[in-house]
């Protein structure tokens, strides 16, 4: 199992009523996964798929992202991750 680094500082503004340094990583992954995939830049989005398996993120938006992603965030993760068929 790896170790996840730190959640980035430059993602602060997107959890405003945590302490980032406190955040448990596991027990915190579904909010950490949603918004790290709607607000994030590629660098944040690199850390979150480094910290987190692709299976998991996978799975939490096949789960989740049709309540908790708007559009173009859920039609591009589910096409990224391969849960949208290309018609």
């Amino acid at each position: 199992m790896k170790i996840p680094t730190p959640i980035p500082p430059t993602l602060a503004p997107f959890f405003q009523e945590y302490d980032l340094r406190r955040l448990d990583l596991q027990q915190g992954r579904g909010t950490i996964i949603e918004r790290v995939l709607q607000f994030g830049n590629r660098e944040e989005i690199r850390w979150l798929f480094g910290a987190y398996p692709r299976a998991e993120i996978r799975a939490w938006v096949e789960q989740w992202g049709d309540l908790a992603l708007p559009e173009p965030h859920r039609t591009f993760w589910r096409l990224v991750l391969g849960l949208e068929d290309l018609q």
